[in-house]
């Protein structure tokens, strides 16, 4: 699950006269279970490889997250992009942005908890601040973000327990999932350089993206494993819901909310899938907690909004 905010483009001439359709639902309610969705994810991945390897759950979260919004483009009469140049960087954030991380997490979480993974998560807008400076020339540190950013990370060593020598933790799991959640970043500072202003919908952006993912998945999935001797039913049903709710329909939600009330306010649901991705594993999967996880991860949480404040810059 992508919680970096996606860019906004600049409207054309084609996108800026039609008026905001009135929402549904309230856009708290709408932030509230995206939330849910994105922190029941890291549960619903830990089921999913329960049955299947981690390559199978991928592959089935991209299909039916793919299915989600070819659906909704339907309805709404969109056509996927245009151009071999637009599709090769697509296929490029299709791989930073989910089939990369996607694999990561649910490899990481063979070895690891789904708590630990939902906190790692959480670390993507430190990792984003960091790359800022170095690839983003207009987006100069502050003194607060700065703070944020160490602030941050000391969280992230908390979580670890790293003056207990990771103790219990297994070392390449946590790594998985650190990685994934650096790819995000790495990939919306992609798109931001490569895809701003294509005059494409963030629908059928998604839609290709998730399209693209869902073909490198087909390729790489019988390479590393084969067809499952039989179908778990429990487990599919975790895929099924990972990717139809936290792919599918939270990206149209995310997309929803970030055009209601802007970037800024959409990102916060950032801070809440790590409290809800551990309410949820010790609730219904029985994993253990230690003081370091909620402690590190108020942290991990705290320093992450800090880097989200803007001022002057240092």
């Amino acid at each position: 699950m992508s919680t970096v905010t996606p860019p906004r483009t600049r409207p054309t001439a084609s996108t800026s006269a039609p008026a905001r359709p009135r929402a549904r639902l309230d856009w708290r309610l709408r932030f509230g279970a995206l939330s849910l969705i994105w922190g029941f994810s890291f549960l619903l991945i830990k089921v999913g490889t329960d049955g299947y390897a981690p390559f199978q759950v991928t592959l089935g979260r991209l299909v039916f997250g793919t299915a989600v919004l070819m659906a909704a483009m339907a309805v709404k009469r969109q056509r996927l992009p245009r151009g071999a140049r637009v599709w090769g960087h697509m296929a490029v954030a299709a791989f930073l942005l989910n089939a990369l991380p996607f694999s990561l997490f649910a490899y990481s979480e063979l070895t690891i908890p789904s708590t630990l993974a939902g906190i790692c998560n959480a670390t993507s807008p430190l990792w984003g601040m960091l790359l800022s400076l170095v690839a983003l020339s207009e987006d100069r540190p502050t003194r607060v973000r700065v703070a944020g950013l160490a602030l941050g990370f000391l969280g992230v060593l908390t979580v670890l327990g790293v003056w207990q020598g990771f103790h219990g933790l297994d070392a390449t799991g946590t790594a998985m999932a650190l990685l994934a959640s650096l790819s995000y970043p790495v990939g919306w500072i992609y798109v931001r350089r490569t895809l701003a202003g294509t005059g494409n919908s963030h629908l059928a952006m998604t839609g290709g993206q998730l399209l693209l993912a869902t073909v490198q998945l087909a390729v790489v999935t019988p390479l590393f494993t084969g067809v499952p001797e039989h179908f778990a039913f429990v487990p599919l049903l975790a895929v099924a819901a990972l990717g139809a709710l936290g792919t599918g329909l939270a990206v149209l939600i995310q997309y929803g909310l970030v055009a209601e009330v802007g970037p800024t306010t959409a990102q916060m649901v950032t801070y809440f899938i790590p409290v809800i991705a551990t309410a949820a594993g010790v609730a219904i999967l029985g994993e253990s907690l230690r003081w370091t996880t909620p402690v590190g991860a108020v942290i991990v949480i705290a320093g992450a909004a800090l880097t989200q404040v803007r001022g002057k810059s240092v």
